[in-house]
């Protein structure tokens, strides 16, 4: 034992023994020794008269903690289930093989999905602190991982709440009839009144969002100034997120019984009026056909790994810093598991509902294109460009179905085969309007949009479908200030609805690089950028950390004490080899990806009426990869610093309830063993103060922790508090 701890200080001085095992590891103030438990004579495991053995802890230490677990688990749903089960999953699921997407992307959700959901909610509900202060504890030499994830999460949080925004905007936009983006405008040019022609080379629904909505640029490089519209949306945007969580889990636990269960609601009503849809069982069964050949490429299975690791939210701090607001026993393995299936139910159901709706969005632009067809056909017999004996009896032009325009087509195809591609007709495939695939805004805000001016009393499906969308976005948003605030206030003692007020202020203020006329350009770029490698990172940081410093079969020990029982050994060889392994392949595939694909994003041209493909200019391009390195930079930074001494490693900065379960655990010692303890020279005579098969979650193997409280940085020999058994 190093010879300046209180431990060793008594034994060498006369003054006689006054302080219990406990304060020294609680770091508390001095208690009387006489007056403790352990030196009444009360036997293991008995209690003091009127006294509990193990107080409330979760009262007694001051921490919030939910009202009921009911809250509790909509925080966690309402942060996992976000606007990418609405708009990227369905994408993912029609890009890589319709049904034969669901096998990889449900075998992965449980090699990484739920071990790695249950990990992170169990470290936070045992330490009961936020992302910093979790990883801090765990092993302080990485500690810089909460940091990085409290980045990211400012980084995602800045340019997500922009999407709110946008779907504030059009929320207030449905309230009138027609919907604003139902038809093209139209330009008076003196007597003449003509379509806009921006909208007539592309479509309403898209010059309304690039138009009307984003005001865009051509490019990155030209700002265009403020969009004094979204602008305003994403101050409205971040006034009812303060509001959501400017009390921490008091008003945010309120807020997700309506945020996380309303769109559920939505997605019925919306699945029940798609099917009654023309086309919608068409889309449906589109989107389900498996292409069984699809799951033998790398691609698939990387976005597949890429889908579940972001669902869940993994990395971004959220997660650990809902469950640090948990009683100790809380069964967080069931969460885990409950979270997981219902994310993935939700992203079933969104699947249906998008691809109903698309199924009757083809079916209508398909009858409107054997429509205008006909006409061309009909104008070429007119004019005897084609001969009227080419046309099959049967066919009756005023009641035309898709069937006969395509016996038609084939037919005139067949004889006017030279001079087929002049006469400028289109097939009309189904399958061609349900292969386009659009993702992300071009889903939410241009093709559901379109569907929704087909359906019978639109505004109303309208209003309730970007009520939802505010709904979904607001409840991962919560989660997200939730894994940036609850670090800060575990670190420093502010108060949180001033922490809320000016990280709002300041959030609000960064965000308008994203409400300019080029800002749905950097919207892309953050969500390209700021995210993906750094979040995996910090995940296999997180993962190694506790499998392999900590020790697997350590963490183990303490899961059965918190939880009452083992869990399966399952997790144990997930934690150990297969998610480090899966995780490792994806950060490989993910950089490889980047080094191969060009740099760039899509740029709206006015002129053209359609996207083209930009790279990114230098200074664009340098931003982008900061990004990155800004988000990572924390993780050695902190090593560095902790390695060679530079700063604290706030490992023994525990919560009050951690340190009174130690507390507890020391005081069912016999008056003996923590004589022994007190007075052992060597730290190989220190009987472990924890009960057999009972291990004390620390810096594992000879980490050790240090001292702050006392002017110099002294370290104590906590590193024998494992019990001998936890790493058999």
């Amino acid at each position: 034992m190093p010879k300046n701890t209180k431990v060793t200080q008594r034994e060498h001085s006369n003054e006689p023994v006054t302080e219990s095992v406990a304060d020294l590891l609680s770091l508390e103030h001095p208690m009387d020794y006489k007056s403790s438990q352990m030196s009444m004579g009360l036997s293991p495991g008995s209690t003091a008269p009127g006294k509990s053995l193990l107080p409330d802890q979760d009262l007694e230490d001051g921490r919030p903690a939910w009202n009921n677990k009911l809250e509790y688990i909509l925080a966690q749903v309402g942060f996992s289930v976000g606007l990418g089960n609405v708009w990227r999953f369905p994408y993912l699921c029609q890009k890589n093989g319709g049904g034969a997407y669901l096998v990889p992307y449900f075998i992965l959700l449980l090699l990484i999905g739920i071990p790695l959901f249950f990990l992170e909610l169990a470290v936070g509900q045992r330490i009961r602190r936020g992302s910093i202060g979790v990883w801090n504890y765990v092993y302080p030499q990485l500690g810089g991982i909460g940091v990085s994830s409290l980045m990211v999460c400012g980084f995602v949080g800045l340019y997500y709440n922009v999407i709110i925004g946008w779907s504030i905007f059009y929320f207030f936009q449905s309230f009138q009839y027609p919907l604003p983006w139902a038809e093209c405008p139209i330009r008076k040019n003196g007597t003449q009144a003509i379509v806009e022609p921006e909208c007539d080379k592309s479509s309403a629904t898209t010059y309304f969002w690039y138009r009307q909505t984003l005001n865009i640029t051509s490019s990155i490089d030209d700002t265009g100034g403020l969009n004094w519209k979204m602008t305003l949306s994403l101050l409205v945007a971040w006034i009812l997120v303060c509001l959501a969580v400017i009390k921490g889990i008091q008003s945010s636990g309120k807020v997700m019984y309506f945020s996380s269960l309303f769109p559920y609601l939505v997605l019925f009503c919306f699945l029940v009026r798609g099917l009654l849809l023309k086309g919608a069982v068409d889309g449906i069964a589109h989107m389900f056909t498996p292409k069984l050949e699809k799951m033998l490429e790398p691609q698939v299975w990387r976005e597949a790994a890429t889908q579940v690791f972001f669902a869940l939210g993994l990395g971004f701090g959220g997660v650990i810093a809902f469950s640090s607001y948990n009683k100790r026993d809380n069964n967080c393995h069931f969460d885990a598991a409950l979270v997981s299936i219902i994310n993935f139910v939700t992203s079933i159901l969104a699947t249906l509902v998008v691809f109903a709706v698309l199924g009757f969005k083809a079916n209508v632009m398909n009858e409107k294109c054997v429509v205008d067809n006909a006409e061309k056909i009909l104008g070429f017999l007119n004019t005897g460009v084609l001969s009227r004996e080419l046309i099959p009896p049967h066919i009756n032009f005023s009641h035309l179905s898709a069937q006969d325009y395509t016996e038609m087509y084939g037919v005139i195809k067949t004889v006017k085969e030279d001079s087929f591609a002049q006469l400028g007709l289109d097939a009309c495939i189904l399958e061609d309007e349900l292969n386009k695939a659009v993702q992300g805004t071009g889903l939410a805000f241009i093709a559901f949009t379109e569907a929704m001016t087909h359906f019978p009393a639109s505004p109303f499906w309208s209003v309730m479908f970007f009520f939802m969308l505010i709904n979904l976005g607001l409840g991962s948003m919560i989660g997200t200030m939730t894994g940036i605030t609850t670090p800060i206030l575990d670190a420093f003692k502010v108060r949180k609805e001033i922490l809320c007020v000016v990280c709002c202020i300041i959030a609000f203020l960064l965000g308008l690089l994203f409400v300019q006329r080029s800002g749905n350009y950097f919207v892309t770029m953050f969500d390209d950028y700021s995210a993906g490698l750094p979040l995996t990172v910090v995940v296999i940081l997180e993962n190694i950390s506790v499998a392999w410093i900590y020790g697997t079969k350590r963490f183990m020990q303490d899961l059965e004490d918190m939880l009452g029982f083992r869990p399966y050994s399952f997790y144990f060889y997930m934690w150990k080899y297969v998610s480090p392994a899966i995780l490792v392949v994806l950060i490989a595939a993910t950089v490889i990806e980047m080094a191969v694909s060009p740099a760039g994003y899509n740029a709206w041209v006015e002129d053209e009426g359609s996207e083209r493909f930009h790279s990114y200019s230098p200074w664009a391009l340098a931003m982008a990869y900061a990004l990155i390195v800004v988000a990572m930079l924390p993780l050695p930074m902190v090593f560095i610093a902790r390695h060679f001494n530079l700063i604290s490693d706030g490992s023994n900065k525990l919560s009050v309830s951690y340190r009174k379960g130690m507390m507890k655990d020391i005081s069912n010692l016999e008056e003996q063993d923590e004589q022994r303890f007190i007075l052992g020279k060597n730290p190989g005579e220190t009987p472990s103060p924890m009960p057999a098969q009972r291990a004390y979650l620390g810096p594992g193997g000879t980490q050790e922790m240090t001292n702050t409280n006392y002017g110099t940085s002294t370290k104590t020999g906590y590193q024998n508090i494992g019990s001998p058994e936890s790493e058999l």
